[in-house]
């Protein structure tokens, strides 16, 4: 009892900032999937990723087989939905977009990325929805600022070069942006389900049945696109960036937004996970090879500046103050 209080006073009072730090984990991402692109289909790179990830989590499935066993069908939807859509096609598309930016990985192409990067944008939008009609979450008038400054630090961030680029749209940029909508509309509704889903059970099972749910998913998107070179193109030389993918932004990355989601309102979470997008532009700000040399410049500070304040503030201002929870769900939010 005396170490789970002050786990549960520290996931509390920083959910929200965890949710931001988890989600600017994914972005490590970028140091492994762009060669792999180069060489295999984006349904071949998250079959491969989502089996070692799952290989890892067996056994905390196997220990928690009774709770399980105790899952209500409404439980075992939300983690089949969060499974087929954010995990697997979510996942797909999402990667098969980046392979439009980096079909030349010593030329990427910026304007491609700054589309898909714009379209990301667009999930808090569809996650504040979902969490109104699924989870009855209310927002007060003080969210509404925060959650656009939010927006507004990243859009700087994205488009620092030319604010209007978004709205001059090529062909690959349109394709590219078709895939990234449909994977952020998933990826706002996988939020809200994680949320609904960590009432009844444990983050780390959470986790666990997202990677285990979708391999038979994965496995047919891949047999279906690939046929009988399905398990072809695959070399002992892609281990290491597959290692990389699997142990931070996957298996580190996901267990702890899930144990900080299991805190945070899902209005909330889906503004937070705006960290991705900025920790993968400060990425790209590194030096080669970790990054493109490209040194932020002030508007791009600025931007950070605006997104971080905006996040630590909703942190601060969680629950009753900015979010109206119905009241037996803010009661589980407060037990969690």
């Amino acid at each position: 009892m005396s170490l789970s209080a002050p786990r549960s006073r520290f996931l509390e009072a920083g959910s929200v900032v965890l949710v931001g730090v988890a989600a600017a984990l994914w972005a490590f991402d970028a140091y492994f999937r762009p060669g792999l692109t180069k060489q295999l289909s984006s349904g071949q790179i998250v079959l491969v990723e989502d089996l070692l990830i799952s290989i890892c989590l067996v056994p905390v499935l196997i220990a928690n087989g009774a709770s399980l066993r105790r899952l209500s069908g409404r439980r075992w939807l939300a983690l089949a939905a969060i499974a087929i859509g954010p995990q697997a096609v979510a996942t797909v598309l999402f990667t098969k977009a980046i392979g439009y930016s980096f079909a030349n990985p010593a030329a990427p192409n910026f304007d491609v990325l700054h589309e898909v990067y714009l379209l990301y944008l667009l999930q808090p939008i569809f996650g504040i929805a979902f969490a109104r009609i699924f989870l009855g979450e209310r927002r007060k008038r003080s969210f509404w600022p925060l959650a656009a400054i939010a927006l507004l630090g990243v859009y700087l961030i994205v488009f620092a070069d030319d604010p209007t680029a978004p709205w001059q749209i090529r062909n690959p940029e349109l394709v590219a942006g078709a895939l990234v909508l449909g994977a952020v509309i998933m990826w706002a509704g996988g939020t809200v389900l994680g949320r609904y889903a960590l009432q009844d059970v444990s983050f780390p099972v959470t986790t666990s049945m997202r990677f285990v749910l979708a391999l038979p998913v994965l496995l047919v998107i891949v047999l279906v696109d690939k046929g009988g070179a399905a398990f072809s193109g695959y070399s002992v030389s892609q281990l290491p960036s597959f290692l990389g993918i699997v142990l931070v932004p996957g298996l580190v990355a996901m267990l702890l937004y899930y144990l900080a989601l299991s805190n945070t309102p899902a209005s909330l979470a889906t503004i937070a996970e705006l960290g991705y997008p900025l920790a993968l532009f400060l990425i790209f700000s590194l030096p080669a090879p970790v990054g493109q040399a490209a040194p932020l410049r002030p508007i791009e500070l600025f931007g950070a500046v605006l997104l971080v304040v905006s996040v630590v503030t909703l942190n601060f201002l969680k629950t009753r103050d900015i979010i109206e929870l119905p009241h037996e769900r803010f009661a589980a939010a407060r037990s969690a």
